[in-house]
């Protein structure tokens, strides 16, 4: 499907007000100063467009949500000049948006995404999780979940009148990540208001299926190479540093995930008649996981780590970012961190192996004396460059087969193999996408540095790679493009969570920033 293109002129009446929008002048990028004043006058579109985009349902597993959504997207995408077309997929088709500069000869690519988490609306402080609503902390309260007993909710008609950037906006995917959909729409109208708009070409994928691992979007790259190629990749997807600080960063890990089956009693039987005789398959899977690691959270299956080696250069690099420890233990609630490297940073450059959920017989109110008929786990493994997701999930299995279990894969084992084998594992595994890292000085990585020092100046902190997982790895291995993320919500914001949320002052910067990033010229290419 493709939505019809409108000119500039209909785009000055319906997005911002006026027309003669021209690309900005290398010689003459926006200052900081009229950035900022230019998203304070736009503040109340702003949250009118952020509002109507946050009461989309959105989970992927729904599609005809998603057909809805797009359809909105694309709308808003073409009132800004943008010929956009669906990228089919065996899913929900991923939105190609594109806006040509004439006689612009580089194109920079945006990753956003559109899809978010389920939700179980019980779990929410508010009538609906689509229902954007705005909240105050109350004096001295310190949680974020928006809950009655710390936050007051506010008229929404506040945020027209003088809104207090500590204010929050609860909503699924309020962060992640339909805030950076409605920054980026919103700073395109600014910059066209302003006759400012990017001296490049500019193409927007619009993921549809990140939250389900984005299944189809490797092979959707390589079939859409051509309409996809530009010069370098910015993700507007996440938040930045855990202090909340402006941030670039430089790579993702990629993401894995296994589910671990034992089995007991074809069904479930009364431990006071059976326990002591009949295996229990919850034990049988805790000493299958404890083996994986040890005390302190090292993964100790031989060769998980291989291939990963820190120099001292790159230790200078991590150590340039501003953790703070004793911070983010009073956050965490924790005492003491695993010590699979020294700091946080080192940490993140690692292989995970991270036991995501479990489930086995009953719990709380409905704990009855049985032996469980089966036990679950569910494992991410966060992959790294410096090691292929294939090995480290052989290594896997070569550690549960040297513990004396049959593994049978994609099914549950027959009576014939459950009478046969005493202690049987099924094993499910899974590789959503590989790993990647852009240098710092890459083109890229020097054009948003120098954005983000002029629209906040100081420079940004340079992570080298966060812990998260996003499905950036097939634009970097099929369109061999230079890829950096750009966070433009807080740390804080509960995503994945009930009570997710976005902080009105992060909302607005998030909006400088992106204005920032496409009025900044493209560097001198070599």
């Amino acid at each position: 499907m493709r939505f019809r293109n409108v000119s500039l002129l209909l785009v000055s009446i319906l997005a911002v007000g006026t027309s003669g929008a021209t690309p900005c002048s290398a010689q003459h990028p926006l200052t900081a100063e009229r950035i900022g004043k230019l998203t304070e006058a736009r503040a109340g579109d702003a949250f009118r467009l952020y509002r109507e985009l946050l009461s989309f349902p959105n989970d992927a597993s729904q599609p005809e949500d998603i057909t809805r959504l797009s359809d909105w997207l694309g709308a808003e995408f073409a009132k800004r000049n943008f010929d956009v077309t669906r990228l089919p997929m065996p899913g929900s088709d991923a939105l190609l948006a594109t806006r040509a500069v004439p006689g612009a000869t580089r194109t920079v690519l945006v990753y956003l995404q559109a899809d978010g988490q389920p939700v179980d609306p019980s779990r929410w402080f508010q009538q609906s999780p689509w229902t954007a609503t705005l909240k105050a902390r109350h004096a001295g309260a310190t949680s974020v979940d928006g809950n009655p007993t710390d936050w007051q909710t506010l008229p929404w008609e506040r945020l027209y009148q003088a809104p207090d950037p500590e204010w929050r906006i609860f909503a699924r995917s309020a962060s992640d990540s339909k805030g950076p959909i409605a920054q980026f729409l919103t700073a395109v109208s600014m910059l066209d208001y302003a006759g400012a708009s990017p001296e490049f070409n500019l193409k927007v994928i619009i993921d549809t299926e990140e939250e389900m691992g984005s299944p189809h979007l490797a092979d959707a790259v390589v079939r859409h190479r051509d309409a996809l190629a530009a010069d370098m990749l910015v993700i507007f997807d996440g938040p930045p540093h855990n202090s909340g600080r402006p941030s670039l960063t430089f790579g993702a890990r990629g993401i894995a995930t296994v589910t671990l089956t034992t089995y007991g009693p074809i069904i479930a039987q009364h431990s006071g008649h059976w326990g002591n005789y009949v295996p229990n398959p919850a034990m049988r899977l805790a000493q299958v996981l404890a083996s994986m690691k040890d005390e302190w959270g090292r993964v100790a299956i031989p060769g998980f780590y291989d291939g990963v080696h820190l120099d001292d250069e790159t230790r200078r690099v991590l150590a340039d970012v501003p953790d703070d420890p004793a911070a983010i233990h009073r956050r965490m609630v924790i005492a003491a961190p695993d010590r699979v490297a020294p700091t946080l940073q080192e940490a993140l450059q690692y292989p995970s192996l991270n036991v995501r959920g479990m489930s086995s017989g009953w719990v709380g109110d409905e704990a009855r004396t049985i032996v469980p008929s089966t036990a679950v786990a569910e494992i991410d493994v966060r992959l790294v460059p410096e090691s292929d997701p294939g090995r480290l999930l052989g290594l896997m299995r070569r550690h549960i087969e040297q513990l004396g279990y049959t593994i049978v894969s994609g099914r549950d084992p027959a009576t014939e193999e459950r009478m046969r084998h005493p202690r049987l594992i099924r094993f499910d595994d899974d590789v959503s996408y590989a790993a990647f890292r852009t240098p710092f000085d890459s083109p890229v990585g020097r054009w948003l540095a120098a954005a983000l020092e002029r629209v906040l100046g100081h420079p940004p902190i340079m992570e080298r790679t966060s812990g998260g997982s996003i499905p950036i790895a097939p634009f970097v291995s099929t369109l061999g493009l230079p890829a950096v993320s750009v966070g433009t919500v807080n740390p804080d914001n509960n995503q994945h969570s009930p009570n997710e949320n976005l902080r009105v002052f992060d909302f607005m910067q998030g909006i400088r920033i992106i204005a920032g990033v496409l009025s900044q010229p493209l560097p001198m290419q070599p």
